[in-house]
Order: structure tokens, then C-alpha cells, then sequence
């Protein structure tokens, strides 16, 4: 989880935690099932904590096939698992893989949370993606707070884009090629856009904060989709 998602309050209105709810009800008995039962917050293996991947920025290329990289997992591709994305930010305007890394380490987890972070130019570069070790051992996240979070880490692939989307927008080639990073795990996991969602949609947090764009998000998403 980012440091942030414990205190930040969320700013989402009532229609929209409705309509995720709603969306959250048919995938949650999916997610209990894969979840197993298992206490998730640390999931992984100790050996993969400080391992990960490094894909060069991405604002340039040409579509989602650039990235089918992600794919070259450890591990066999857990297409039953991942029912849903869930977008976060990391709370702070500075970040690389090793911070959050290390502030991850610092809440007791076994490394990274997320299973990807898309840099912003201050830490990382802008659209520059790491893969976590996570996602290439195909482990749960440790990336979605409150009550149902074992169930939501379980099963939700977390992506977070560097940066504190409380106080400033976010960069644009972030975004797109974060949009595009969606795009191409949506389409191979057969994720369905409705299930692309926000940390705030699903905990008391705002993360990725106020400023961050969702509607034209999802849209460039969608634009990027086969």
C-alpha cells in the first residue's frame, strides 16, 4: 500500500461508490475463492522482494504490443486470477522502485506492494514502467487497504503512478503510457474496462487523489484496447 492510504480521505461522490460497489459485488465472490482464505498483506516470495524489471519509457511508441513484455513472467501467466486493475498513486512527487520499495519494507511488507509503477520523471523516468516482483512471480498484491483488501489484493493487478495526485496533475506521457500498460494487461487477462478502478473507489483514501483525470483516463484506456 502507498503511505498514504490509510489517512487520506476519499473525495469520490455517493453515485460513483454506488456504481463501484455494484461493479466490486459481482467480482468479490470471484476474488474469495482465489484469495483462498490466505492472509495476503505479505504475500510473495522473500526471495523476489528486491527483484524487478525495468521498461524504458513509453510515451513514444506506437501501441500496447510494446509492452507484451510484461508477460515474460517467472511464473505461468495466472489468467484465472487477476479480475480487476486498481490505479493508485504513491503519495509523494519523488520516486523510484527502491523508495517506495523501502517505505513498502517499512510498513512490514515483503517488498513492493504493487505490481508495477509507472515513473513521472522525478525518481523515474517519465512513462518509464518497473514490473515488481510481484507481478513477475505472480503473487497477490499487497496494494488495496481496509476491511476487504485480502480479498481485493487477491486478485487485482496494482499499478501506481509516481507522484501526489492531491496537489498536482499528472505528467502525460505517464498517463498514456500507464493507460497503455492497462490496456495491454486488460486485454490479455480479458478485464473488462468497468473493472479498471480507482484505491479510492474501493477504501477510505483518495488516492490517486483529486487531480487525477479519470474519465479522459479510462478513455485513453479504452482507445488503446484490440
Amino acid at each position: 500500500m502507498a503511505t498514504k492510504t490509510s489517512h487520506r480521505v476519499s473525495t469520490q461522490s455517493t453515485p460513483l461508490v454506488t456504481r463501484t460497489k455494484m461493479v466490486w459485488g459481482a467480482l468479490v465472490g470471484a476474488m474469495l475463492v482465489v484469495g483462498g482464505g490466505l492472509t495476503l498483506l505479505n504475500g510473495g516470495s522473500p526471495g523476489g522482494a528486491v527483484n524487478g524489471l525495468a521498461l524504458t519509457p513509453l510515451a513514444q511508441t506506437t501501441g500496447a504490443t510494446s509492452l507484451e513484455s510484461v508477460f515474460n513472467t517467472r511464473q505461468t501467466l495466472d489468467t484465472q486470477r487477476w479480475q480487476a486493475i486498481v490505479i493508485h498513486d504513491s503519495g509523494r512527487p519523488v520516486g523510484t522502485p527502491e523508495s517506495v520499495r523501502a517505505s513498502h519494507k517499512a510498513m512490514g511488507l515483503n517488498g513492493l506492494g504493487y505490481h508495477f509503477l509507472v515513473g513521472n520523471g522525478a525518481g523515474m523516468d517519465a512513462g518509464a514502467i518497473h514490473v515488481g516482483y510481484r507481478w513477475l512471480d505472480q503473487t497477490p498484491g499487497a496494494h488495496v487497504a481496509g476491511v476487504n483488501g485480502d480479498a481485493y489484493n487477491a486478485a487485482s493487478v496494482g499499478i501506481c503512478l509516481i507522484g501526489d495526485g492531491d496537489r498536482r496533475s499528472f505528467d502525460e506521457s505517464q498517463l498514456r503510457s500507464a493507460a497503455r500498460l492497462v490496456a495491454t494487461v486488460a486485454d490479455r487477462l480479458d478485464i473488462p474496462t468497468s473493472a479498471v478502478l480507482l484505491h479510492s473507489e474501493l477504501a477510505e483514501t483518495s488516492s490517486p487523489g483529486r487531480l487525477f483525470p479519470r474519465a479522459a483516463f479510462l478513455e485513453l484506456v479504452e482507445s488503446f484496447r484490440d
